[in-house]
């Protein structure tokens, strides 16, 4: 094996953080009250559940397009950049028209970019950590404090102020993410393993194809939650933006917490078995929210388990990317679990959603739930997983 120099004296811990903070900061912004703003527009259920699905939908292509150029070009940080710049861009249309097939189209062109980002990012921070991959999650838990900062913030702020003021949050946010890429330097992918197979042969691996559609299932699971639970909890229960934030903030407060620890579990466990757990407590998670809302406690212990189904998740399925995709192939790993898991699959289950949710929103989550419970099956008869390969 190759020396690998010791990254830990050159690892630039606050700029790699800050880029995570404001990216989330965003999601934060996007997600939890997004559906609200567009709900006083006007719209519908199903056209709140259509233009969410757009916003995740794009990362079907989007990611990959952008993998395949960073590979090609080895241009990551660039593409970061412009990725970022460009989003900020286009976003800012929201704010001339709220017309429905304006919104369609800025929205389509701002996520098209916007999802170029993250996943070349993930490769730079890995890059940066080198052996250290174990830290990724101390790094990763600022995009959570980030979220934490944006939605419990904008709840207090829309007790106060209308809603209408959310796209100028996000904007702002935005801005901030092409600033902060601007702090780092470029880092080249270290290229000690060439993989004998093209990329297509390692994706068509039987353990990669169960995996792929198991984040698939994962991520439609959450679909419903990300699209509709604020509206669940003010117009159902009456909760108000406040205490909404609030409930959000927990899930990701409790997020931070297993990042902080993930390197001693994944030392102890195999990201096999923390699959398998994670799918099984999802599905006890959607099925809590969608039939046992009625009861606080319920719901405070239903967004600590956010710990398992998102941290818990994307760290093992990181780890998994990471030891599979090598070398050149990088980006293109990394972009097709954001694809298939966050866009295909958050796509699914945001129409899902819309159709469902004005007939039952407990139904909802129950096909929610049953949608987790499929992936612990697939992945306990077909993920088999083989030891990592050493660089």
């Amino acid at each position: 094996m190759p020396n690998t120099p010791d990254v830990s004296q050159q690892l630039p811990y606050w700029r790699l953080s800050s880029f995570y903070f404001f990216y989330f900061a965003v999601v934060g912004s996007l997600t939890p009250y997004w559906g609200v703003y567009l709900k006083s527009l006007g719209y519908s259920s199903q056209d709140v559940g259509f233009i969410t699905a757009i916003i995740l939908g794009t990362r079907i292509i989007a990611p990959n397009f952008w993998g395949w150029l960073a590979d090609k070009t080895q241009r990551r940080l660039q593409i970061i950049r412009q990725g970022s710049a460009i989003a900020c861009v286009f976003f800012a249309g929201v704010l001339i028209s709220n017309h429905y097939a304006w919104l369609v189209l800025v929205i389509s062109c701002y996520t098209f970019f916007w999802h170029a980002v993250l996943p070349q990012f993930e490769v730079i921070t890995l890059s940066y950590l080198g052996n250290q991959y174990q830290r990724y999650g101390q790094i990763r838990l600022w995009g959570s404090v980030g979220f934490i900062a944006a939605v419990v913030g904008l709840g207090l702020l829309f007790d106060f102020l209308p809603i209408r003021f959310l796209p100028l949050a996000i904007l702002s946010f935005l801005l901030l993410i092409f600033l902060s890429s601007l702090s780092l330097k470029a880092v080249p992918v270290t290229k000690t393993f060439e993989s004998t197979n093209g990329f297509l042969n390692l994706v068509k691996q039987p353990a990669m194809i169960c995996f792929l559609f198991a984040s698939f299932l994962l991520q439609l699971s959450h679909g419903p939650y990300y699209t509709f639970y604020s509206l669940y909890l003010q117009e159902g229960y009456g909760y108000s933006s406040t205490s909404t934030g609030l409930l959000w903030a927990l899930g990701v407060l409790a997020e931070v917490a297993i990042f902080l620890v993930m390197p001693k579990i994944m030392h102890r466990f195999n990201v096999r078995n923390l699959l398998l757990i994670t799918f099984f407590i999802t599905a006890c998670r959607w099925y809590l929210i969608g039939y046992c809302a009625e009861w606080l406690w319920v719901l405070l212990f239903a967004q600590l388990l956010h710990a398992v189904s998102f941290g818990v998740a994307h760290a093992a399925s990181i780890e998994i990317v990471r030891s599979h995709f090598k070398g050149a192939h990088q980006g293109q790993g990394q972009a097709l679990y954001s694809s298939l898991g966050f866009g295909a699959g958050g796509a699914v289950g945001a129409l899902i959603g819309g159709l469902l949710w004005d007939h039952s929103a407990s139904l909802t989550f129950l096909v929610a739930s049953l949608s987790s419970l499929s992936a612990f099956v697939i992945s306990y008869f077909g993920l088999h997983l083989n030891k990592p390969q050493t660089t």
